[in-house]
């Protein structure tokens, strides 16, 4: 590892300056893979917001101690790296659409989220974070390293969903602290390591996107097997029984064509059954009622088109009703509750 004199952001390449020479880590490749040290607060600080977040960095510590070592994986929807600052450092930044897993490989130190507890991250006790509440990390000792993994906020929704095998009725709570000594989440930890470890194996499985798409959505699901978390208790709970034909039937009419005109007579037709059988094998199956499937796609398909649109291209309100939402009051009031921001929010961030 090189000390690096000069980090910039240069049409879309990051380029590290090292000595006489220079590294260049160009994004896209199949094992996107990053290393850099440095002892500048400034070029630390422009690193770890080219991969995760726009910081207040402050060193606490004798700075002639500070030397910070980043390793970094970009693997899709999840930022898996390893950092230490050989000093202590606080820092303070806030960042919506995404949660954080920070795991002291040594040493420790603490977070605060908002205005909620202070908690401890030791090499037994990961924290998870969601960064939209302002972050506050402090009292981090001297000798610790982390691995710290940023993980885009609606992948794990989605993730979740397909665990649950239903859509989300409302964003999930997560619990501060993941146990990773034993059980999954020590499991989870141990395949994060193992991932960005592969940056030392040339041709290794990371080069191979099968295996990379993989490793991600096991990361994902993984994550919520160890975390506590508001839906924590229903993933462990034994399988439901296979939906009946007729829900299925409606399901996939109403994946196929969201935004058609339904209402619970249409829906019955398209199940084969009376409304009222219906009504009651959605709330059994499904655990909601046949229009409220209805809307929860529609707001999918929404946020989807938010989240792809560039900047000026769109408006929420031509969005909303081209997805069949005429009361945009009662609709962004659905937005907020099921993603947990406005639709003016997502489509800002896009």
């Amino acid at each position: 590892m090189y000390p690096v004199t000069r980090v910039a952001m240069l049409n879309g390449v990051l380029r590290a300056q090292i000595g006489e020479s220079a590294v260049t880590v160009v994004p896209g490749r199949a094992a996107d893979f990053s290393s850099y040290a440095t002892r500048s607060v400034a070029e630390a600080h422009d690193v770890i917001a080219a991969h995760y977040y726009d910081m207040d960095l402050q060193v606490v510590g004798p700075t002639e101690d500070f030397a910070t070592r980043l390793s970094v994986l970009g693997l899709g929807s999840l930022t898996v790296g390893d950092i230490c600052f050989g000093t202590e450092i606080r820092s303070g930044f806030a960042a919506p659409g995404a949660y954080h897993v920070a795991v002291p490989v040594r040493g420790c130190f603490s977070i605060q989220q908002g205005r909620g507890d202070v908690v401890f991250a030791t090499t037994g006790s990961a924290v998870f974070f969601d960064p939209s509440r302002h972050i506050r990390i402090d009292a981090w000792s001297p000798d610790c390293q982390a691995l710290t993994v940023k993980i885009d906020k609606q992948a794990l929704h989605d993730s979740l969903e397909s665990l649950l095998d239903r859509p989300l009725s409302r964003p999930p709570v997560f619990g501060p602290s993941v146990d990773v000594r034993d059980g999954p989440g020590r499991s989870w930890a141990q395949l994060a390591t193992w991932a960005l470890l592969e940056k030392d194996t040339s041709l290794g499985l990371l080069e191979r996107p099968l295996i990379r798409s993989r490793i991600e959505q096991t990361l994902l699901e993984g994550v919520l097997l160890a975390a506590e978390h508001s839906y924590r208790e229903e993933l462990e709970a034994p399988s439901p029984p296979m939906r009946p034909a007729s829900v299925k039937r409606v399901m996939d009419a109403v994946q196929e064509r969201p935004a058609e005109a339904y209402d619970a007579a249409r829906l019955a037709r398209i199940a084969q059954v009376s409304v009222r059988t219906l009504q009651e094998a959605f709330r059994r199956h499904v655990g909601m009622s046949p229009m409220a499937y209805v809307y929860d796609v529609r707001l999918q398909r929404v946020c989807a088109e938010l989240r792809a649109s560039g900047p000026g291209a769109t408006t929420v309100s031509d969005v909303a009703h081209r997805w069949g939402f005429v009361h945009l009051g009662r609709f962004a009031s659905r937005y907020r509750e099921r993603f947990g921001e406005t639709p003016s929010h997502t489509l800002r961030g896009a």
